[in-house]
């Protein structure tokens, strides 16, 4: 296909942004229909795009595309830095799932976001983030990539306090957006350490010499370090995972797209691109596969007893995030892409369907739902599949993914296998518990303020969430028979079978898992077998520190913060600032001033006194001649 097409990839959503930004926003505010066509269209075309270009990739076996270089800076020295476009095998599943959950995500916000007075601002932010995050993943050198990775912080920024007049989502997009500065100033050491070491940023270049070894041992090992910490941020990896909760502030469409599908992606992505310096550091390997396997079933712990139902999804994709970093760690970029991969879609629309729910109830607090299974039939079923999904269940898309990372880990990290197992079981149940007290039951009359009656969301949000089910449901099949494996260069096409669950113990040892799970949810909150406040008594102290989110919240906040930061570290700072910075500034003002009126005294304006010195200073110079020349 020709290069040209692929850089409108992200283009296209680019121009979108401008278009609203700058020309309907200003002049055609009293229709803000426009600004959602626009950005519908512009996906809409980056999507297509994409398709021609995974069928490209596939019919070159997998190998990237020749796409010619524009050079953008040029140093003095040396050092040139080009724009250029990587479109490999990782990069083309990348692209579909951008462009397509977030082309979904955008034909759903027309109804969720209906009559909300910033509707253009919305969908230009939306255009920029989808821009952003697709030029991310085409980068082809890291500074390249590292200029998107902050647009995509800044999008979800302004996306997560897209309702600044809340002070709590104000509060939320200021966390996300330092704590995720945190993971970014490592991930930034990273890149100057691998350019100091190299003279390149080029990432095929750095790929080639870690496989030839011409970076290895501690340099290596510190420099993946370093990128990983980035991915440790942008992907809410412990122990910065503080900021996502918090971002469910933001608009439900922009959870599913930038807190679901793509932007947390952006981590475990990073990883996947500059995989062989991981390869090559057993020491970087075993981080992220510690990192993510702890991870995994430290959020599930938490998951399970939010009443918020868009916390136990956000909590339920930090989880989920930790399974691929423990994929990528112990089996290798196609097993934690392939879990990213399907996870995108049946997790984008849980999200779709907690926001279809709460256009119905007008709460997220699922103590106030109930009995919405009579009157959200679509969206009912379609929660329920995605449910299934993400517990992987056969045959749907999670058993799939979830049960090759449970292989990798079991093979090379047997601890981190049994921690996973754990997880399965959490997963589903805290999935069916949200499925029982949110759609079982009776009606329990929703938020106080809402009025009428639930009723099923309109068809523009029920056909995406539907789309999303069918893809939660067939998107593992890609690799039945290991085509998914074989594409992205691991393996040679040997996968499981589809009736693989029935034929090897450890995938039907996961299913029986997740099963237990959904009977012990069905047992607690529909057939009321036992009690869940009994349970509550029993297991107190446990409910109270999972419900207080192991108090990270406070030790952040509180103790490194409010106590130690700004008591200690930083108002030493200002003291510094204060005496040192501005008393020097100030001390040369006041010197210039009273210099001034010293020079000022002297201006009498009396000719013979200037005369007096003009002669003293020329006898000065004579006897200076005489007497030392």
């Amino acid at each position: 296909m020709p290069h040209q097409l692929l850089w409108l990839i992200f283009l296209l959503p680019l121009f979108s942004f401008i278009i609203i930004s700058f020309v309907l926003r200003p002049f055609f505010n009293d229709k803000p229909q426009l600004g959602g066509y626009t950005t519908i269209a512009a996906i809409g075309g980056s999507f297509v795009i994409s398709v021609f270009a995974l069928f490209a990739v596939m019919a070159n076996e997998g190998h990237a595309l020749p796409v010619p270089d524009i050079e953008w800076v040029l140093i003095e020295g040396g050092l040139s830095i080009h724009l250029g476009l990587l479109v490999d095998s990782l990069t083309a599943v990348m692209l579909i799932v951008v462009t397509l959950v977030s082309l979904m995500v955008q034909i759903y916000s027309q109804g969720y976001m209906h009559g909300d007075p910033g509707y253009h601002r919305y969908f230009a932010f939306m255009s920029l983030f989808t821009a952003s995050m697709l030029g991310l993943v085409l980068a082809d050198n890291l500074v390249f990539m590292f200029v998107f990775w902050e647009g995509v912080g800044l999008c979800s920024y302004l996306l997560i306090g897209f309702w600044f007049h809340k002070p709590s989502a104000a509060n939320a997009a200021k966390k996300a957006f330092i704590v995720t500065r945190l993971g970014d100033f490592g991930f930034l050491a990273g890149i100057l350490a691998l350019y100091f070491n190299t003279g390149t940023f080029d990432i095929a270049e750095l790929h080639h010499l870690a496989i030839t070894g011409a970076i290895s041992g501690t340099i290596l090992t510190w420099v993946a370090i370093g990128i990983f910490s980035g991915a440790v941020g942008k992907s809410a990896q412990f122990p910065l995972h503080v900021w996502l909760p918090d971002a469910m502030e933001g608009p439900t469409p922009v959870s599913a797209l930038i807190h679901a599908a793509t932007m947390v992606a952006a981590g475990v992505f990073l990883v996947a691109r500059t995989f062989p310096l991981f390869a090559h550091s057993m020491e970087a390997m075993t981080t992220v596969a510690i990192i993510g396997g702890f991870t995994a079933i430290f959020a599930a712990s938490i998951g399970l007893v939010m009443t918020d139902i868009k916390r136990v999804l956000a909590y339920s994709t930090i989880s989920q995030l930790g399974y691929m970093m423990l994929g990528l760690g112990t089996g290798g970029v196609a097993i934690g892409i392939f879990h990213l991969f399907n996870h995108a879609f049946f997790k984008a629309l849980l999200f779709l369907g907690a926001g279809s729910v709460n256009h119905a109830t007008g709460t997220f607090d699922m103590r106030q739902m109930g009995g919405l299974r009579k009157v959200m039939p679509w969206t009912y079923a379609t929660f329920v599949i995605a449910s299934l999904s993400l517990a992987g269940v056969w045959p749907l898309a999670g058993f799939w993914s979830k049960d090759e990372i449970l292989a990798s880990s079991l093979e090379s990290q047997p601890i981190l296998f049994y921690l996973a197992l754990i997880t399965v079981f959490m997963t589903a149940f805290y999935m069916f518990r949200a499925i029982f007290m949110t759609f079982g039951g009776e009606y329990r009359g929703g938020a106080p303020e809402a009025h009428g009656h639930p009723h099923e969301s309109p068809p523009v949000m029920v056909v995406p969430m539907v789309i999303l089910a069918v893809l939660s449901v067939v998107s593992g099949f890609w690799n039945v028979g290991g085509q998914f494996d074989a594409f992205m260069g691991h393996g040679g096409g040997h996968g499981p079978g589809f009736f693989t669950v029935l034929t090897h113990p450890l995938p039907l040892l996961s299913l029986m898992v997740a099963i237990l799970g959904i009977v012990l949810a069905y047992a607690v909150y529909s057939a009321k077998w036992l009690s869940a406040e009994k349970l509550r008594g029993m297991f107190g102290p446990l409910h109270t520190m999972l419900a207080r989110k192991y108090w990270f919240d406070e030790l952040y906040e509180d103790v490194f913060v409010r106590t130690s930061m700004l008591n200690g570290f930083f108002a030493g700072l200002q003291q510094f600032d204060t005496n040192v910075v501005d008393g020097t500034v100030n001390g040369v003002a006041d010197g210039t001033i009273a210099g001034g009126r010293a020079v000022r005294q002297i201006q009498t304006g009396q000719l013979q006194l200037y005369g007096l010195f003009i002669g003293i200073g020329i006898l000065a110079i004579i006897l200076s001649v005489l007497f030392l020349g």
